[in-house]
């Protein structure tokens, strides 16, 4: 790069949100880098801290976790070295950490002692289990042992399960994916409270609990659970379970078993098109109508059920078009019929029709496919770096961004290996921060004292507000007086994502509800939207229109297909698992065209999604206290997919293959990284390298492997392990220090972490904790994972509330924005605000 250039992408990353911010990483593998890395995107100045052989994980993907950082080399075993890192640490505001709990302090770094001296550093450890998990928390905590403990691998999706195919293994990083962006947040959280406060805080980010977080939708449990949102796969998996038949289940005949609004179809291009149209009042109906079917369904009964939410015994007829899951009749004749359909144009052209037609649908795409994508690369999804050894290479873009100045983060600066002499010199040049004397009880929420609107449907928008709340946000949440989603989606998702929130039913598009919609926005320091670019403008929440409504209210914005720059289709409508099949993740889940698979877990990137909405406001609230600029955050689920994938999400000259693990039949990378049974019948996740063989030695029953052809290790690990069951191969191989874990499931978790709800968010219950809520206002008694994996020690978490009924504080808001009773009534009366979709807070 020209030095002129340089120039000027160094003022252009001045105008970045963190600018001036300065971090020490520790990190190795994937999440304590990765979450420096986004630090440093955001514009903070980074020097990474390898060891004097050089990182602990070997993997292109250093490239990418290290842009826009120093790399220095330090033997933190020496005095020397340790004096180094010390001086470094002297001019760093953050420190960042990966490693099992207490290894950084016996090197002589103690996080608790430095911020004795210097109370507004912030820290960051990222263990694999929690520092408090007297079982596990000196387990080697890899990637794949996280996953299997967390029940990551078992039930994993009804399609697997149906399958027999059971424990399922996964290349994805989700425990990294997710623990990366929970401690970002974090962070930055940390960061714009410290301006506040004078107080930095020290935060552990378990992975594991990470991980709970992140499929926290999988995990609730609901006694007494309606018949009506039973999936047809559910239904098959209770006869199959009480008749005592296998689970032998073809992949062709699970199809049969998908809603036709929530499947894939071969195109005359031999490329799968998925589409997501369920649950909407219009998507579905939209694409009958645009495939020609609608007018000759509805003449042979196809209905339109006004009120979904009445109890279904209260229904006119037994289906009702945008209501999920469809009866089994209606489902198979719809879905024959748009086989039919699909088949006659290229995946390519129904991929527009869509688009442009506003209702969501995605061709199946291969990771090498999407990394090279026109719009991937048009949008800043991604992004090219000339890295010092692969050269020009293709790596994702940024995870979350401010629209003015996003711009700066498309040129990263590439990873530049230092002395020890240019890294302390680029940390002391930045200014140190003018903060207030530190108070004497600094012990409240982060967020304290900020008022969030909450305007956003399904889930990656709503959870990220919901997450807000646990650090003292509070909460008003806009839902349409008359619902477009039917209840399962708002209902069931709700009960997780509408925790500490009020409800409001406000019809915007009325006269009088736009009046209290735009007082409402006045109200408020941060009003967060999941929607496009179109739907801002003509909600009139675009720059301009919020800064005649509210000039001091940050604006957060997410969608499906959205980037720093526009692309050809950053308009288009999606879901999560759109971009499961539009990234390559559907077809590694499922291994070819013909199989893909959605990635087993409800809200899989929905919920990484929501964590980088909450970096982004975060990162604009300190922005705002620092320069009085107020900011517009953004996130897409496609820019989180880069994270989700990130140890195969490149592309350069000479890249190997892109022949990483896929397809239902992998159990893991080797004979030492895999899944094995045991004599219980139980598996067991194994993960051990090269270096561990001699360890193996120590373990009574697999003493020789080391000497063994690396072709046979597979073969006796196999073997040997069906000699005794996985709790005692578990016990033997930890002892040794060897990566391993029982491939658990979530039920199981939940049913041996769970407590009744006692007020706590579980921050001090080990790597899992669920609470129980038997009087739960839905009637039902309800277990939930508690608000548990970011655990300060200055800031509070609040173990948030049960979700009220949709439309429960419409009337208390109202009033507290000045109006009385009687103009309430008349409100309701018109039908601008509601106080309830339903008369039974789930509809049966």
């Amino acid at each position: 790069m020209l030095s002129s250039e340089k120039k000027e992408v160094a003022s252009m990353r001045a105008q970045l949100p963190l600018a001036g911010v300065t971090v020490v990483d520790f990190g190795q593998y994937i999440a304590g880098p990765a979450v420096a890395m986004v630090l440093g995107d955001l514009g903070a100045t980074v020097v990474h801290i390898d060891p004097p052989d050089g990182p602990l994980w070997d993997n292109p993907a250093n490239a990418i976790l290290n842009r826009n950082k120093l790399i220095v080399s330090i033997d933190l075993k020496t005095e020397e070295g340790l004096a180094e890192a010390r001086k470094l640490i002297e001019h760093a505001d953050i420190l960042v950490e990966n490693f099992r709990p207490g290894v950084l302090a016996r090197l002589g770094i103690d996080f608790a002692g430095l911020r004795a001296a210097r109370p507004e550093l912030i820290t960051l450890s990222i263990p694999g289990f929690a520092s408090n998990d007297q079982l596990r928390h000196d387990w080697r905590a890899f990637e794949t042992v996280i996953a299997a403990s967390s029940g990551v691998f078992t039930d994993m999706g009804l399609n697997r399960v149906l399958m027999g195919i059971n424990p399922s293994f996964s290349p994805l990083p989700l425990a990294s994916a997710y623990g990366t962006m929970l401690a970002a947040s974090a962070t930055v959280l940390a960061l714009q409270a410290r301006e506040r406060t004078g107080h930095g805080d020290h935060i552990e980010v378990p992975l594991a609990s990470a991980v709970m977080e992140g499929l926290s939708y999988n995990s609730i449990r609901i006694d007494n659970y309606p018949l009506r949102y039973q999936t047809k796969r559910e239904l098959e998996i209770e006869r199959r379970r009480s008749e005592g038949l296998p689970m032998d289940m073809s992949y062709d005949d699970l199809q049969e078993f998908l809603d036709p609004f929530y499947r894939s179809y071969m195109c005359s291009d031999g490329r799968m098109f998925y589409v997501v149209c369920p649950s909407h009042k219009n998507h579905a109906k939209r694409c009958l109508q645009t495939l020609g079917l609608y007018e000759e369904l509805v003449a042979e009964g196809l209905r339109e059920q006004e009120d979904t939410y009445l109890p279904v015994s209260q229904w006119s007829s037994d289906v009702s078009l945008g209501v999920y899951p469809l009866p089994k009749f209606w489902a198979d004749k719809i879905a024959t019929r748009m086989k039919d359909v699909f088949v006659t144009r290229t995946s390519a052209e129904w991929e527009r029709i869509f688009g442009e037609g506003l209702f969501p649908g995605a061709p199946q795409r291969w990771l090498k496919e999407w990394i090279a994508d026109d719009h991937a690369k048009a949008a800043g999804l991604m992004i090219e770096v000339e890295d010092p050894i692969f050269g020009r290479m293709t790596q994702p873009g940024p995870v979350a961004w401010l629209g003015e100045s996003g711009e700066a983060m498309l040129t990263p600066n590439p990873r530049r290996w230092a002395t020890f002499d240019d890294a302390l010199a680029a940390l002391s040049a930045m200014k140190r921060p003018q903060l207030p004397a530190p108070r004497a009880n600094a012990s409240g929420g982060w967020l304290d004292g900020i008022k969030v609107l909450d305007l956003c449907n399904v889930i990656a928008g709503p959870h990220s507000v919901s997450y807000l709340a646990r650090f003292g946000a509070e909460v008003i949440k806009i839902d349409p007086a008359t619902p477009l989603y039917d209840c399962w989606n708002t209902v069931i998702f709700g009960m997780s994502h509408m925790r500490g929130k009020q409800s409001v039913l406000l019809n915007i598009a009325s006269p009088d509800g736009r009046v209290v919609f735009e007082k409402l926005v006045q109200s408020v320091d941060v009003v967060v939207w999941n929607a496009t670019d179109r739907q801002v403008g003509i909600m009139g929440l675009d720059a301009e229109g919020l800064k005649a409504l509210n000039p001091k209210a940050i604006f957060c914005q997410l969608d499906c297909f959205g980037g720093i720059r526009t692309g050809p289709r950053t308009d288009y409508l999606g879901y999560d698992d759109l971009v499961q099949s539009a990234t390559g993740i559907m077809l590694r889940f499922g291994g070819s065209m013909q199989t893909p698979e959605e990635h087993a877990h409800v809200g899989t990137i929905d919920v990484m999604c929501g964590f980088g909405a909450a970096l982004g406001v975060a990162a604009a609230l300190y922005q705002k206290s620092k320069t009085g600029i107020v900011g517009r955050p953004r996130t897409s689920l496609s820019a989180l997919t880069g994270l989700a994938q990130i140890p195969f999400c490149y592309d350069y000259q000479g890249r190997r293959p892109f022949d990483e693990p896929s397809g239902r039949e992998t159990k893991g990378y080797d004979g030492l990284s895999r899944l094995y049974e045991t004599a219980s019948g139980d598996y067991l996740l194994l993960c051990a390298s090269e270096a561990d063989l001699p360890r193996f030695d120590g373990v009574e029953g697999l003493r020789g492997l080391a000497s063994m052809a690396q072709s046979e290790r597979e073969a006796f690990l196999a073997s040997a392990f069906m000699t005794a069951p996985a709790e005692s191969w578990q016990r033997r191989l930890v002892e040794a220090d060897i990566g391993v874990s029982l491939c658990e499931n979530i039920e199981t978790i939940r049913s041996r972490s769970a407590r009744i709800a006692d007020g706590r968010p579980g921050t001090d219950r080990g790597s899992y904790s669920f609470s129980i809520f038997p009087d739960h206002p839905s009637g039902h008694s309800v277990t939930q994972l508690d608000p548990f994996a970011v655990r300060p020690t200055v800031g509070a978490i609040t173990a948030i509330a049960p979700a009220e009924k949709y439309g429960t504080s419409t009337r208390s808001v109202l009033k507290s924005l000045g109006y009385g009773d009687a103009e309430v009534d008349r409100l309701v009366a018109s039908g601008s605000i509601s106080e309830a979709w339903s008369t039974e807070y789930l509809p049966s």
